[in-house]
């Protein structure tokens, strides 16, 4: 019966590992970030660089940096009370939600929590604590899919500028047959060194969680 036990263990450990990307995804800041450093790429006109592997890498490493008082409140409640035998594992599971829950409630627009509460056909919650995790999830990943943009299309209007002023020019003095891309590129990775853009970037992301 012992080793029967353990090999269900080890069975849901094995799928609870599986599932770890998809809450980085689904749970935390990583979305909007990944997405806000996308377009800082796609604005610049570089295909390949900085690459997906270091998009990603910051991406994360930024969204634990956003993420560690919330994953450290959860170790606070949940993880320490359970090492010590203090508390069950499902009472372990209720109390690490409150602080993960926090954080999506904070990003999550109320629009788009009443769609999925509507769309779900649950009754209208009276507090934060009537909205089921399954329900706040959705809700939380749209609205973080929603800030991004917004986000990125900051990021984007004065990389279009250039594209226009150099498009403009080229044709003004009669070298259409010139791409402007090959003009413009050097002059907003200029402009986003200058100005520190890595800087500026990394410091909007984290506030926006603010």
């Amino acid at each position: 019966m012992g080793s029967g036990s353990n090999a269900v263990q080890l069975l849901l450990l094995i799928a609870g590992l599986t599932l770890i990307p998809a809450m980085l995804f689904c749970v935390t800041g990583f979305t909007r970030i990944l997405i806000v450093l996308g377009f800082i790429r796609s604005g610049l006109g570089t295909q390949s660089a900085p690459p997906n592997q270091v998009l990603v890498g910051i991406a994360v490493f930024l969204t634990i940096f956003v993420m560690a008082p919330t994953f450290g409140e959860i170790k606070k409640v949940a993880i320490d009370p359970l090492k010590d035998d203090k508390i069950t594992q499902q009472q372990a599971l209720e109390r690490g939600q409150v602080p993960l829950r926090e954080f999506m409630f904070k990003q999550t627009r109320e629009k788009d929590l009443a769609l999925f509460v509507k769309l779900a056909k649950q009754p209208q919650p009276k507090t934060r604590a009537d909205v089921p995790t399954w329900v706040l999830i959705p809700a939380f990943i749209i609205s973080e899919l929603k800030t991004a943009f917004q986000i990125g299309f900051l990021i984007f209007l004065p990389f279009l500028v250039i594209d226009l002023v150099v498009s403009t020019t080229l044709m003004s003095m009669g070298m259409v047959m010139l791409p402007p891309v090959f003009i413009a590129l050097p002059f907003k990775i200029l402009l986003f060194v200058l100005v520190d853009g890595w800087d500026l970037v990394t410091q909007s992301l984290v506030q926006s969680f603010h």
